[in-house]
């Protein structure tokens, strides 16, 4: 029986550690938000672990044997989690690790697994600090830190003609290690381009009105607006911008927009056409097994998989990578070295990782048009070849 807080999917928990004893599943362990300031992009990366484990228990399973996920509610809170993992490790007993959402949860769970020398592989979780602290255990699987993710989309507006390129910038972003560090890194970019800031602004994580930094940003009247933000104060800040009638240029924002029909609901399918983000996935991307992964997840739960699914199952499929090339769940620090001289194909591209555990490579620039999610850069690997140019809200949100 699962413990308080926890939910066990897949066949019934069996005693031992897969790699010593092959007669029982692999239990691999996670918390999440599913509850909380988080619980959206918790309860998509919760989604995304599923299908993973469905696709591959159908496939014959880790090593041969089902994976079974033993999955806890941290309630968005920095203290249930490392208790979470706590106790997934002494009294679950599970055999490997997958990470939470956020930096702000991963910090204090990943210094869990560290201290007992377990592979993390984090589906989110790109602020900086979290690959300062010369952790070995810990890997991130996205593309990009957060500070570099926004750097396709600054040197792109940077790059524009002058007569289109923003002249002035606000910043309102969220007290929150991934989101702020997210928006200065455009705003060094952009500054450096001549790009002047006019307004910049931290909030604290329980903010719920924002009418006053609409008001404010609205007096200052910036081109472009970057907010480093999560979901529910990303949909806020906007509802309180078309309240406000202030309508920038330009609007980019971190993370918010890429939790599609979520996030069209939250601030009105009228008000996000031409809004711009960092994305990591593309539902229509080509890389390899990503067609499977989006029919699994439209089948399981009858409609497109959100970024943070499918985040959720490249990390699973990074550990599956790792467990797999050295045949047991027993010696993660072989899977931690593996990982560190070797890339993995996942859905969202080719992985790879420096001695830290931080990612190598770029992120994708996401654009909403016609109520759809389109990628627009690089143009290489864009799902359309036109890029609206600016935010052109419709309604009041």
């Amino acid at each position: 029986m699962a413990a308080a807080g926890s939910l066990l999917l897949g066949t019934a928990a069996c005693g031992g550690t897969a790699g010593d004893d092959t007669s029982g599943p692999i239990k691999i362990g996670a918390s999440l938000p599913l509850t909380g300031e988080f619980s959206q992009p918790g309860q998509a990366a919760k989604r995304g672990y599923q299908v993973w484990q469905e696709m591959i228990n159908k496939d014959g399973g880790l090593l041969g044997q089902d994976v079974e996920l033993v999955i806890k509610d941290d309630a968005s809170n920095q203290n249930s989690i490392v208790a979470d993992y706590n106790a997934l490790i002494s009294q679950d007993r599970v055999d490997l690790l997958l990470g939470t959402f956020s930096s702000l949860l991963n910090l204090p769970a990943s210094a869990v697994a560290e201290r007992n020398q377990m592979l993390y592989v984090e589906p989110a979780g790109g602020s900086p600090e979290m690959f300062s602290r010369g952790f070995k255990y810990l890997f991130f699987s996205q593309q990009a830190t957060a500070d570099k993710q926004g750097a396709t989309f600054a040197n792109w507006i940077a790059g524009l003609p002058a007569d289109q390129r923003p002249k002035t910038a606000a910043y309102p972003e969220l007290d929150d290690p991934f989101a702020a560090p997210n928006a200065e890194g455009v705003r060094k970019i952009l500054e450096k381009a001549g790009i002047k800031t006019v307004y910049r602004q931290t909030y604290a994580i329980d903010t719920k009105n924002f009418d006053s930094i609409a008001g404010a940003m609205k007096s200052a009247a910036p081109d472009l607006v970057v907010n480093g933000a999560q979901f529910e104060d990303g949909v806020g800040l906007v509802r309180s911008m078309a309240k406000a009638d202030f309508k920038p240029k330009w609007l980019y924002q971190t993370s918010a927009p890429s939790l599609g029909t979520q996030y069209s609901k939250g601030v009105g399918e009228e008000n996000t056409e031409g809004v711009m983000f960092a994305i990591s996935h593309a539902v229509q991307a080509k890389t390899p097994g990503n067609a499977e992964f989006v029919a699994k997840y439209r089948s399981m739960f009858k409609e497109d998989p959100p970024e943070d699914a499918a985040d959720a199952y490249a990390a699973a499929q990074t550990l599956q990578a790792a467990v797999e090339a050295v045949g047991n769940t027993s010696d993660q620090d072989k899977m931690a070295d593996w990982l560190r001289g070797n890339d993995v194909e996942t859905i969202l591209g080719k992985l790879g990782w420096n001695e830290d555990g931080s990612p190598t490579g770029s992120f994708l620039i996401g654009q909403w048009q016609d109520g759809k999610v389109q990628v627009v850069l690089p143009e290489d690997v864009a799902t359309t070849p036109q890029i609206v140019q600016g935010w052109k809200p419709g309604g009041t949100g």
